[in-house]
């Protein structure tokens, strides 16, 4: 147990603004960086981190350090809003936008998105395309989807843990090919 942690979650759930600060000083790169993964443009990112370190400071008494290491309680936070967000943007029709002229375009046409964000994305969707059928599945429906994996686990009649070590194994493998990748 980190009593470090234990102490700077406790300042910020007393609504220490130091210990929020903190907070965001170590984690904020992080998230914002998953944030910006996911999210369309910066702009929804820079929104999205914000309301996840204002999430974070108002589920700050729930954190408990015997259950879970500080960064995995923040990223899990951050998951759950970014993945929310997804749903709702889904839900709202925010697939296309509309332009200067007013007609609709399309995400995909944005002037912020750079030809190296399209080649990343592209290569890593087929590097999970390549991944065995239960670790594919698996990070498809949970992070591209947005499903927790106790829902995947219903959808693929499978057991909790199965579907956990699968997408563990999925994501070992990606973060190796991506070092591969890296390095060439």
């Amino acid at each position: 147990m980190n009593q470090q942690d234990w102490l700077l979650m406790h300042r910020a759930a007393g609504g220490d603004e130091g210990a929020v600060a903190e907070l965001y000083d170590r984690f904020g790169s992080l998230v914002y960086k998953v944030a910006r993964q996911l999210l369309p443009t910066r702009d929804e990112a820079e929104d999205a981190v914000q309301e996840i370190f204002i999430r974070l400071w108002q589920t700050a008494d729930r954190y408990d350090p015997r259950r879970a290491k500080l960064v995995t309680w923040v990223m899990l936070i951050a998951r759950r809003h970014l993945i929310d967000r997804l749903r709702r943007n889904a839900v709202r029709g925010k697939t296309s936008t509309l332009g200067a002229d007013g007609t609709k375009t399309d995400p995909k046409d944005r002037p912020d998105r750079s030809p190296q964000e399209d080649e990343r994305n592209s290569r890593l969707l087929q590097r999970i395309a390549e991944l065995p059928e239960l670790q594919r599945v698996v990070i498809e429906r949970a992070y591209l989807h947005g499903f927790t994996l106790r829902e995947v686990s219903v959808q693929l009649e499978a057991p909790l843990g199965t579907v956990k070590s699968a997408l563990s194994r999925g994501l070992a493998r990606l973060r190796e090919r991506a070092k591969a990748d890296w390095a060439v």
